[in-house]
């Protein structure tokens, strides 16, 4: 094999084992580097351990950075990744892993290149057949209930048997159970956990109950 793939077929196997261990992918826009770290200790203490921090303030990054030092036993992954320049800038603050909303031919060749464990974002079986063919082996399906839901997974299962998705956008507390009794799903992102108004008033006791009900819902068979 190439180097490139081989290397593809390491941080694949690393992205789906991160997935699988977390199962609850808490997606997180934060106001600042001291709430970054409060919110990962309160998942983390209610027994989630990934965090995906957006791209979508000023603080992110350092952020992340922040969090990969402060907060031992969380993968730190930066998410809503849109360009080559950001995959550098989060590499270079320890990122563990990337997450992409979509993921354009030149995103996705950076994606490969980057050599973190990625999770780039698709919408259609076009697209996913186009990453698949890269040596992504999961993907980020968004914005999932928006697109289909669990029609749609169920869909795809037939003709992408290798392909495992991690569907974003628009699940919470009550859907993600049934997500994750699908067969083609490592992991479920969502937001439910960290409600804006818990993080402006500082209530990171509100997120560590809800990232523990959330950790209950992987274990949880859905009714």
């Amino acid at each position: 094999m190439e180097p490139d793939t081989l290397d593809m077929s390491r941080t694949q196997m690393a992205a789906i084992a991160l997935l699988r261990a977390s199962r609850i992918l808490p997606v997180v826009t934060v106001a600042s580097v001291e709430q970054a770290i409060a919110i990962a200790r309160a998942l983390l203490s209610g027994g989630l351990t990934a965090i995906e921090v957006t791209l979508r303030t000023p603080v992110a990054i350092d952020a992340i950075g922040a969090v990969k030092r402060e907060v031992p036993g969380i993968a730190v992954g930066a998410g809503t990744v849109l360009s080559t320049a950001q995959i550098g800038a989060v590499r270079d603050a320890g990122a563990d892993f990337l997450v992409t909303p979509g993921t354009p031919p030149m995103l996705a060749r950076a994606l490969v290149e980057s050599g973190l464990p990625a999770i780039p974002g698709a919408a259609t079986a076009t697209e996913l057949l186009a990453l698949s063919a890269l040596g992504f082996r999961v993907c980020k399906l968004f914005p999932a209930s928006a697109i289909g839901g669990l029609g749609l997974i169920r869909a795809l299962r037939g003709p992408l048997p290798g392909m495992l998705l991690c569907p974003t956008g628009g699940i919470g507390e009550a859907e993600a159970p049934h997500y994750l009794a699908e067969p083609n799903v490592a992991c479920v992102g969502g937001s439910w956990m960290v409600r804006p108004e818990w993080l402006s008033e500082g209530r990171y006791d509100a997120v560590a109950e809800a990232a523990l009900q959330a950790r209950a819902a992987v274990i949880r068979p859905p009714h």
